[in-house]
Parts: structure tokens; sequence; C-alpha cells
């Protein structure tokens, strides 16, 4: 189904005008950035981790910017639209844990390797080429896997509301972000980030009091009530409590929960765009930054699926203008929306096509402009990731392990450059052979999930064994494909293709078994031939000499301008920051975040939804108000948490750019940052 509410002329001025915008946005940015606080990304350390100082509000808006792909706005509303309420809380849940349960991943980080570029650089140094290039093959796979969905969401959703072609929406998507991702770097794009999640949380909170509060067709809480009461009458959900949409006694609620979880691991603790941001934080409020954005991001999915997604639903059983004061039948209503197919939920169409109709051109052009931002932020996250895998990890350490700063600055714009061609033509590949962004959202954790384990043990415990990490990785890929493969044969007559593999209980299959065998082989293995690692190696990386031999530091001592290898790079950085290393405080900052982290998994997972889901509660209209209103009251917290509060942490530096500026106006030049050395020279 193809709404076309939009001519194809706005889908590429969308695509193209506001790629181009950010682009543009992002040169003049960091021009101001470079002149009035010395900060360049000509750097590379800038470039890839700006300089390790991010405070920690900025890290969370551009955690929920990384987190909050084309499936977090389209799949959470296909969900919300298959099982009714129960869909929006285990999307938002079973993908907020891991982001939560990561902060201990952070702190640790800061702890054990606090120099490192990449989590592949730690485990190369703990356990060798093999580790690192068998870890390498989940980390690339996990970040094209994640590239494909932004890619072919958004690009579904643009051709549905304008029919743009797909494969040029797939090529064009993007183009935009790689170039300013390459003007910018990692400062800059989480700078662009924090512009994406303000409007991102403005266009939800406008589609929220559109549908509960001036929607001629829902227009409150307690009407919403109503058709998702008729729709219940007239197409019952399949494993529900009665039928309903409105209870998350769901029985395929649940399994997509389990799904979600799963995969949703993989693609926090494999992809390096979270490490990068974990990299790129102050060490004193990592822990703090991940708590911050995990807890805001989960009030996107949660809040836009409720609406849009339920709407669909709605928009499915409106009354039609003559019906009767009686009790009435299906007869007596109309349907805005005609019921989707499979194939049409699964491409995540409820979200616009409920847009539309809610608001006819507005309401597409709003939800193309909030994807479309959603997507390019996420992936300016997964490019500058790549490029910092491909720099690192293949490029210095394989192939010119003599790099100069020149040439791995070259190499990182240059890995953007070419993970933004592999994006487009992934997501052309995947369109032709009939692969939906729900499909791949599902199937993510079965090729990725065993490696969730091992890559965790291998940055927080030293009994961790080499071996058993290496095993569990890949025997729980190979046990996760078989047993995928093998349940989709059992249920579908031994016919295997893409319909039959991405039912729920086939993608569950080889979810549970990719994890499960991945976790339990490693850790068995470590406690039957525990390693006793002191860490001393990771933290030595990116220090100066820390692959070198005594004469090479020697060398490098006597000629400063000579740089023969990445790890002398880091040098200054490290000493300015060797004194924020606190390791008394890092451990605490690690407890903290495992018991809060840990409380809150339970609270999400637990607490809240296996009593309603056991119960089988069907909310009245007081219940769904309230669980409505809560999830509006939490849209506006997380708002002031990634809004808000990164401009009052950065007063400081506004104040300064904002000084600088005036004076140049008055006295041009007068303004320009000088460093403090210079200075007291000067004096």
């Amino acid at each position: 189904m193809s709404t076309e509410a939009l001519p194809q002329g706005a889908g590429y001025g969308v695509v193209v005008g506001i790629g181009l915008f950010f682009s543009a946005f992002m040169v003049c940015l960091t021009a101001i950035q470079t002149r009035y606080t010395g900060v360049s990304p000509k750097n590379s350390e800038e470039f890839t981790s700006a300089s390790r100082s991010v405070k920690p509000g900025l890290i969370a808006s551009g955690i929920v910017s990384a987190w909050t792909w084309a499936a977090t706005l389209l799949q959470s509303s296909a969900v919300a639209y298959r099982y009714g309420i129960s869909g929006p809380w285990w999307y938002a849940a079973g993908a907020t844990v891991q982001v939560l349960l990561f902060a201990q991943l952070a702190a640790k980080l800061k702890l054990n390797a606090p120099y490192a570029h990449t989590w592949l650089e730690i485990v190369a140094t703990r356990w060798g080429t093999v580790a690192h290039l068998i870890f390498m093959f989940f980390g690339l796979a996990t970040n094209l896997i994640v590239s494909s969905m932004l890619v072919l969401g958004g690009s579904a959703t643009v051709t549905s509301l304008t029919g743009m072609s797909t494969i040029a929406a797939c090529f064009l998507i993007p183009l935009g972000v790689a170039i300013y991702v390459v003007v910018g770097g990692m400062r800059s794009t989480l700078l662009c980030d924090y512009t994406h999640t303000t409007v991102l949380f403005a266009i939800i909170l406008t589609f929220v009091f559109t549908v509960y509060a001036s929607s001629e067709y829902i227009g409150s809480i307690s009407k919403m009530h109503y058709l998702l009461s008729q729709a219940t009458a007239m197409i019952p959900v399949s494993g529900n409590a009665g039928g309903s949409y409105l209870t998350l006694r769901s029985k395929n609620g649940l399994i997509f929960g389990v799904i979600n979880l799963i995969g949703n691991f993989a693609t926090v603790f494999q992809d390096q765009a979270y490490w990068q941001r974990a990299i790129a934080s102050r060490p004193a409020t990592t822990v703090k930054a991940y708590l911050i954005g995990g807890i805001a991001w989960f009030a996107i999915p949660f809040a836009f699926s409720t609406t849009l997604g339920l709407a669909a639903v709605a928009f499915g059983a409106v009354p039609a203008p003559s019906s009767p004061t009686q009790v009435p039948t299906a007869s007596d209503f109309i349907s805005l929306l005609p019921p989707l197919t499979p194939d049409e939920i699964s491409a995540g169409l409820p979200a616009s096509l409920a847009a539309a109709t809610l608001l006819g051109q507005s309401g597409a052009a709003a939800l193309l402009i909030v994807l479309f931002l959603a997507v390019t932020s996420a992936t300016s996250a997964e490019l500058i990731a790549v490029s910092s895998i491909l720099t690192y990890d293949i490029y210095v350490r394989y192939i010119n392990p003599q790099a100069t700063e020149e040439q791995i600055l070259r190499m990182s714009h240059a890995g953007v450059a070419i993970f933004a061609l592999v994006m487009g033509l992934a997501g052309v590949i995947f369109f032709y052979i009939g692969v939906s962004m729900g499909w791949l959202y599902t199937f993510m954790g079965v090729i990725l999930g065993s490696a969730v384990v091992p890559i965790a043990l291998c940055i927080t415990w030293s009994k961790a064994s080499r071996a058993g990490c290496i095993g569990g990785a890949v025997i729980g890929f190979v046990v996760g494909i078989a047993a995928w493969l093998g349940v989709t044969a059992a249920y579908n007559a031994g016919v295997i293709n893409v319909t039959t593999s991405g039912g729920n209980y086939e993608m569950l299959a080889g979810n549970l078994a990719s994890i499960g065998v991945g976790g339990i082989v490693a850790v068995v293995a470590s406690l039957l031939w525990p390693e006793n690692y002191d860490f001393v190696a990771t933290r030595a990386i990116n220090t100066l000499g820390a692959h070198k031999k005594p004469a090479e530091v020697a060398e490098d001592t006597e000629d400063e301008k000579k740089v023969p290898n990445s790890s002398a790079l880091t040098v200054s950085n490290a000493t300015t920051q060797d004194s924020k290393l606190d390791p008394v405080g890092l451990e605490e900052a690690f407890r903290f975040a495992a018991w809060s982290s840990v409380i809150m998994t339970v609270i999400f997972m637990i607490l809240i939804p296996l009593p309603l889901f056991g119960a089988s509660t069907i909310f009245s209209t007081t219940g769904f108000t309230v669980w409505v209103v809560v999830g509006i009251l939490w849209t506006f917290c997380s708002a002031f948490a990634v809004v808000l509060y990164p401009l009052w942490e950065s007063r400081e530096a506004l104040t300064m750019i904002t000084k600088g500026m005036v004076k140049d106006i008055f006295a041009k030049g007068s303004g320009k940052f000088v460093p403090a050395d210079v200075k007291e020279v000067k004096v």
C-alpha cells in the first residue's frame, strides 16, 4: 500500500535538501568551534573520539540519537499494530535495558582500557590476532545489519509517502550524512545528534497531542480506548487475552519481547557506536551518561508507537456518521485505514499511513522529517564507528603500523566514504531479495547473539578464557543458525525461505540458541580453565611505547616531530586525563552502574509487565488513561534530560563562543581563541 500523500519531489527535497542542509550546518559549526574554542577535527583523536572530553548530557543525547533507528519508530508502531499495548512496552523495555547494562561496560572501559579507540583493540591486546579477526567479523556484521535496517526502513517510508525511487533513497540517505561526518568528526556528530533529538521530541509530542487531544477521529484517550475495543470486536488479536488490543497478556507480544531483548544485546554490546560514545565521554561521568540516555530513550518508542501504532488500529474502526445509538456492529464502522498485509506491517508502514491519515500532507511531511532525522543521526553514528574500525583495527594494525597522524586522519575520512557506499549497496541488495526491516530486526540476534557474553567478559572479567570465549562465539553462531533453520523447516513442511523463516517461533529459537550457547560455553570454559589477566596491557593501549621496544621509545623521544605509531598519537591527551582516571572512583562507578542497571532491568522486564501478563488484565478506560499519561510525562522528562540539560552543562562553552563572535563583530580577529600557553608567551 502506498499513500503517496506527498509529491515525489518532497521525498528528494527531504533526503537531499535536509541532508545537504546539515552538511552545511556542520561546516559552519566546525568553523565556529575551531575559531572560538580551539577544538579542531583536523586532529585524529578529536575526529574519532572528541578528545575523550564530552560532558554527560551531550553523550546521553548522542546515545538517544544513535539508538533511535528507523526501527525505533517504524517497528515499534508495527508491533503496536499487531499486538496492541504490549508491543510498545516490549519494544521499549526490551531495547532499553541493554543501554542501561552497557553502563557497566563503559565504566570498565575507562578503568581497564582508557585510551582504546575501539573495543576490538581490547580484544586484540588481550587475546591476540585470531580472536581479533573473529570478533571483528561480529562487529562489522553488526554495523552492516544495523545500517541496512536504517536504510531499508527509511527508504520504504520515503517511497510509501512520496513515491520516490527506493533505490535512489538507499544511496542518497547516507550521502549527506557522510559529508558532515567527514567535515566535523565525532564532536560535531554529537552536536548534530543533539539537533536531531530536539526536533524528534518536538514532532513526537505534536503527534501525541494531535491524536489524544485534537484529532477529529480520535481526539481523546477515552475515544482511543473505545475504538480499540471496537477493533477487538471486529478483528480479535490472536494470542491476546480476550483478543484485546488493551492487554499485556499477549503471547506473541511476549515472544517478540524475548527476541527483541536478545537481538538488541547484540547490537549494543557489539556496535562500536556505543563504545565510541563511552570513549568520547569524560571518565567520571560515563556511567551517568548511559543511565540518563537509556531511561530517556525509553519514552521515544513507547510514546510514539502507543500513539501512531494504536492510531493505525483505531482508524480501522471509526464510527460511521449514521451509526445508531444502540450497540454498533461491524457494519456501522468505516475504515479510514484498511487492514494492512503482513508485508506492509513488516516494512513498517503502520506509522506512516497513520500519520498521513491523521494530518494529511502535514502529517506525512512531519513523519518523513522525523524519520529522516532518526535515520541520519543513527547513520552518522554507524559511519564514524565503522571508520574507526577500518582505521585502527585494519589499516593501522595490519596495513600500516607506522602510520602518521595525517595518514590516520585521511584513512578515517576514507572509511566514512567507503561505508556510506556499502550501506547503500546493502540496502539495495536486501530490497531486491525481499528482506524487510522487520525481518532483519528479528533476525539480528541469530547471527550476532553468540558474541555478546564473550565480549562483555573480555572487558570485565579477569578469568575470562580466550579459548572459551572464542569457542562460545563460534559455536553459538553455528548452533543459532542451525536452530533457526531447523525450526523453520519443522514448522513449514521443510520449506525455508524469507517468508517462512521470519516467524516468531523460528526467530525465537535462533535467538535463544545463539546467545544461550555462546554465553554458556564462554562462562563454563572460563570457570574450568580460568585466566589470571591483570589488564595491564589493555591499560597501556595507545600510550607511549605500548607496542614498542625500548630502543624505539628512545628514538621517539629524541625526535618528537616523528610520529611512527598510532600509539603515540594520544600521548598528550593521555597525560591530561591521567588525573581523571581515578581507579577507586571508577570502581565505585562500576558498582553503581551494576546495581542501578540491574534494578531498572528487573523493573522493566519483570515487575511491571509480568504481573499484568499473568493476571490477563484488560485495561479499562481509567487504566488506559494512566498508561498513556505516564508515557506522555515520561516523554517530557526525557526531553528535559537530553535537550535542556546539555544546554545547561555547556553554558560556559556557549558563553565563550558568544563573546568571541561579539568581539569579532566590533574588532575583526579579536574574538579568536588563543591557547593559555600562547597568551603567557605574549605576556
